[in-house]
């Protein structure tokens, strides 16, 4: 059974709450390595099977509910400018990236994602965070990159760097790619 993108109400609804609730608390007391469905399970009030019907497996959870805590709780501060607003932005995506929860959640989303649903999900949260920032700027009369420039030069090098390369990443970098896309002074 494959997951369903549009989260479905009702019943099932209430077992995805309570499973990824469930989840969240366990890795806070017992660690994300001592996690076992029986365990998750127990918590949530459902039974094992219920958890290897909709997930397939622990990982497979594990990258549900990471992208679940990926999704953006807010849209991006309006700051009034372009240059203020996707600078702030990028300083944000990247502390909170490359947190260690962020990493861990990264990793998570990855890792349970044979058919690249989730990466490409977690990929359009920032997708639409950039969108939301770049037609403000074209209200205001800016002159904007496009949503796919911003992805390739300012997230893509950004999420590369937090998974691979993270030693003396910091918000100069991501102010950095920011310029290098807007110029120094900004559009």
């Amino acid at each position: 059974m494959s997951r369903q993108m549009v989260r479905p109400g009702g019943r099932s609804a209430r077992v995805q709450a309570s499973v990824h609730t469930a989840v969240r608390e366990l890795v806070s007391e017992v660690g994300r390595d001592a996690l076992t469905v029986p365990m998750i399970a127990q918590r949530a009030g459902v039974t094992p099977s219920t958890i290897y019907r909709r997930w397939g497996d622990l990982q497979e959870l594990l990258s549900d509910v990471a992208v679940e805590r990926l999704r953006p709780d807010t849209a991006p501060r309006d700051h009034g400018a372009l240059t203020p607003d996707l600078t702030a932005w990028a300083e944000q995506f990247l502390d909170e990236m490359s947190s260690p929860a962020g990493r861990a959640y990264i990793r998570d989303a990855l890792l349970g994602d044979p058919d690249g649903g989730n990466a490409g999900q977690c990929s359009a949260y920032a997708a639409e965070q950039i969108d939301i920032i770049l037609t403000r700027a074209t209200e205001r009369g800016e002159e904007t990159p496009g949503v796919e420039t911003v992805m390739d030069r300012v997230v893509s090098p950004l999420m590369y760097r937090i998974l691979f390369r993270p030693d003396g990443l910091d918000a100069a970098y991501a102010r950095g790619l920011v310029a290098g896309i807007l110029g120094p002074t900004g559009r």
